[in-house]
């Protein structure tokens, strides 16, 4: 059964002025998995990784029904990926299963959540 279902959607440029002013931002926003992967990567690449995981984590609150905040924070959820590529989300806020989807241009970054219960 469908708990919930989230969309989100930043601006690259917005990100790309995160980026340039340092790391802060990300490792706030990043658990410690993340921004491991986020360190090794460059231009373009972190702009749309940093913009991607902040957005899912956006999309996972709105499926939640709670948004970020007190509820759900940033390190209450990753993405990494699988063997494949795909984004694999988990969270501690959450038991079922997650579907993440993410998708970018040079202009917008776009992210869907659906939450199924088990």
């Amino acid at each position: 059964m469908i708990k919930g279902v989230g969309i989100d959607s930043i601006e690259v440029e917005r990100v790309k002025k995160i980026v340039a002013k340092g790391d802060s931002f990300a490792e706030k926003v990043l658990t410690p998995k993340e921004f491991a992967q986020y360190q090794k990567m460059k231009g373009k690449r972190k702009v749309e990784y940093l913009g991607g995981r902040f957005s899912l984590k956006e999309s996972f609150s709105k499926a939640m029904g709670t948004g970020l905040g007190k509820y759900v924070g940033f390190q209450d959820v990753e993405t990494l990926w699988d063997d494949l590529g795909h984004p694999v989300m988990t969270s501690t806020k959450f038991d079922g299963n997650i579907f993440p989807s993410i998708t970018h241009d040079n202009h917008e970054i776009i992210t869907f959540v659906v939450l199924e219960e088990k």
